[in-house]
């Protein structure tokens, strides 16, 4: 019997479902149906119709579905759109804390989208011990649902170190009736005005995603389907239903995961630049070393412990309409053809005495946004699609290229007369203005995570990916391609995605037991969110300057991802795709170290340092058996050993890799290779933590097994 995964995407216009064979990676169908905003049910009536759709339409039973799950904007929209609960903050305290923990998590109303704010009210109890003082905490809660409050959001000081008393008011509201959460249920750092911040507005989404959560539940399992369903989070990953229960909160922004997600798990991106571009907006976001980029989320400007994918999202894509102000094209975008209500002028007939004219999309803009009228009364705007196609860029075959381009020369010479040049310079100028916007995000991500231009690669998704990436990477001389079904790239990341869990803690100086349990909590969580044992990877770091101590565990639902879509290569194919990254001749590039299934070249040249004096440099780049790059750094050295010979090998590696500072000893970036896994070790401080983070890694390993260690710059 086959094995399909499901995903479905809920986006702001349309639901798109994927159905995929989960041993080929082949897209077996597509759906795609109106999101039903407006529905009694919500957006849950669409996601119901478009499952229906895409078993009953393609013949697939639901007994062959072994992964569902869908991404959802309902979280986002809920807050843009003020939709949410009221929370009533039950704040708890005593001692010398009791004054300061009061006046920190009275934190007020939150801002939102324009207009709009997240209400809250607000008690504090005075207790060291909830359970002594039940009568107190009831009278509490009731005082605040007798002020409005629909759930209850438990918050002490040191919940993090014993979230005794916070379990017991969740637990007494719940017993009410009422929605509850806790400040430890969605953050285990220190700092309790922003654990509390994110726990409010846990809080607020709880109902309303309670609300959609049950009806698509019970929707598949109506469709006979026996796995569970899995809700796509804001950090790339999946988690079930019943995590999404307790922390909707990370629901948020996950549709701006999804298409990364996609691009990590179908494409393989190593290290890149994902533009995923829509009609109206670009979203950018990193993957370094095969992972992508995340940090903490705002909202209404305020930090929070969402621990979300970082995306820049910018206000140009294929239909940014053209501004033009004095006789001159000023910008492109953030208004695109959608909201003027205009079609392309790429896609439509070709005018007939075309005229420029500036409008105003929406009532607040200023007129000057270009539209081009013809006989008849025909309207058309001037886009970017329509201008990277006018100039040849958009590849052929892409979603969103024409053959006849005329018909766009026509529209874009009215604007060329009105400045002053031909349609195609007309066209270049606004092409320009749209990359140099892009490209100066693109900079800045670039710096901020530290990427080597020379080995980045821009990745196109989305329908209008073929616009703007090609012109963007010729232009700056950067590697670019577009992802292989770039338009549904979103909905293949949520039928591909892993699961994916985040576990931190504020530790100083952590110990080998404090690694040792953070990573055995994070794996607990993965698994419980859905995650098979066997294929979970945990990476450990420590952030000195914040004094965080972070697990990232990440595993695969009921199967291992399998590579069955791609064969194994030879040795000459592996080293022929090598040679061809690291971007140097043949003949200066050998394998240095193979185990399991990772093949580690060296890739030698020389460097004058102060321009006289040659130095001679190290690339590396580590290839999977299937040729997927997916590591690239400045070499220090490797070593191929054994468990038994692990911690021997490792000090002579350090020893001819490290480097000493006005800080003392600098550690290399580390990784160990072997069997099917990659570990990285670069985010760890000391000898000793890496010591024993392998040892814990390898413990079931036989003295035998064969390692690499990699130590790169």
């Amino acid at each position: 019997m086959r094995q399909v995964r499901i995903g479905i995407d809920v986006g702001g216009t349309f639901t798109d479902a994927v159905a995929i064979d989960n041993s080929t990676y082949e897209i077996i169908a597509k759906e795609k149906i109106p999101t039903t905003h407006d529905s009694r049910e919500g957006v849950a009536e669409g996601i119901i119709n478009v499952l229906q759709n895409i078993l009953s339409k393609n013949g697939i039973a639901p007994e062959e579905v072994v992964f569902i799950a869908h991404g959802t904007t309902q979280a986002t929209n809920a807050l843009l759109e003020g939709d949410v609960a009221t929370p009533g903050i039950l704040a708890m305290g005593s001692g010398l804390e009791t004054a300061r923990a009061k006046s920190v998590s009275e934190i007020g109303n939150i801002p939102l989208a324009l207009g709009k704010e997240l209400k809250t009210v607000f008690a504090f109890v005075e207790t060291a011990d909830a359970s002594a003082s039940a009568d107190e905490i009831e009278s509490t809660i009731n005082e605040l649902t007798s002020k409005g409050a629909n759930v209850i959001v438990a918050t002490e000081a040191y919940g993090v170190d014993d979230p005794t008393n916070e379990k017991f008011v969740v637990d007494m509201a719940r017993a009410k009736g009422l929605y509850a959460t806790g400040g430890h249920e969605v953050s285990k750092l220190y700092g309790l005005k922003v654990r509390t911040r994110t726990a409010v507005v846990n809080g607020s989404l709880i109902p309303r995603m309670m609300e959609t959560a049950d009806m698509t539940e019970s929707c598949v399992k109506r469709s006979g389907i026996p796995s569970s369903l899995m809700i796509m989070r804001c950090d790339g990953g999946v988690m079930t239903i019943d995590e999404v229960r307790h922390r909707p909160i990370l629901t948020m922004l996950s549709g701006l995961a999804a298409g990364v997600a996609g691009v990590l798990m179908y494409e393989k991106l190593s290290d890149g630049i994902f533009l995923e571009a829509g009609g109206t907006s670009t979203d950018i976001s990193v993957v370094k070393d095969g992972r992508v980029m995340v940090s903490y989320g705002e909202i209404g400007g305020h930090k929070t412990y969402l621990s979300s994918l970082d995306v820049r999202t910018l206000g140009v894509a294929g239909g940014s309409m053209i501004r033009v102000e004095n006789g001159k094209i000023t910008d492109v975008g953030p208004r695109s053809a959608h909201i003027a209500g205009l079609p392309y002028e790429i896609f439509s007939d070709k005018l007939n005495n075309p005229k420029l004219e500036l409008i105003a999309p929406l009532a607040d803009d200023d007129k000057a946004f270009a539209m081009v009228t013809g006989s008849g009364g025909r309207k058309v705007s001037l886009t970017l699609a329509g201008a990277a196609n006018l100039l040849g860029s958009v590849p052929e075959g892409d979603y969103a290229f024409s053959r006849d381009k005329e018909n766009a020369r026509v529209a874009w010479q009215a604007l060329g007369d009105v400045i002053g040049c031909s349609a195609e310079d007309a066209a270049r100028q606004a092409m320009d203005k749209a990359s140099e916007k892009i490209w100066e995000i693109v900079s800045r991500l670039i710096t901020d995570y530290k990427l080597s231009q020379d080995m980045l690669m821009l990745a196109g998704g989305g329908g209008s990916g073929g616009v703007v990436v090609p012109y963007l990477g010729d232009k700056k001389k950067v590697q670019w391609k577009i992802v292989k079904n770039a338009p549904i790239i979103s909905t293949i990341g949520v039928a591909m995605a892993m699961v994916r869990e985040v576990v931190e803690r504020t530790v100083a100086n952590p110990t080998e037991r404090d690694i040792k349990s953070i990573r055995r909590e994070a794996l607990e969580q993965v698994m419980k969110s859905g995650a098979s044992e066997a294929s979970v990877e945990i990476t450990i770091e420590i952030d000195k300057k914040a004094n965080i101590l972070r697990a990232v565990a990440t595993g695969a639902t009921e199967f291992k991802m399998s590579d069955s879509m791609n064969k194994n290569l030879n040795a000459d194919e592996l080293r022929a795709i090598a040679v061809k990254s690291l971007h140097l001749p043949a003949e200066n590039v050998i394998e240095v170290a193979a185990a399991g299934k990772w093949h580690i070249f060296d890739g030698q040249y020389t460097k004058k340092f102060l321009g006289i004096f040659p130095v001679q440099k190290h690339l590396v780049r580590v290839l999977d058996r299937n040729g997927v790059v997916c590591l690239q750094r400045e070499g220090l050295g490797a070593i191929l050993t054994t468990k038994q010979k692990l911690e021997e090998d490792f000090q002579t590696l350090l020893e001819e890799s490290v480097s000493y500072g006005t800080v003392g000893e600098q550690l290399p970036g580390l990784f160990a290779y072997y069997g099917e896994k990659q570990i990285d070790l670069s985010g760890l401080a000391s000898r000793e933590q890496i010591i024993s983070v392998l040892e814990t890694e390898l413990d079931l390993l036989p003295d035998e097994e064969k390692i690499i260690l990699l130590a790169v710059k």
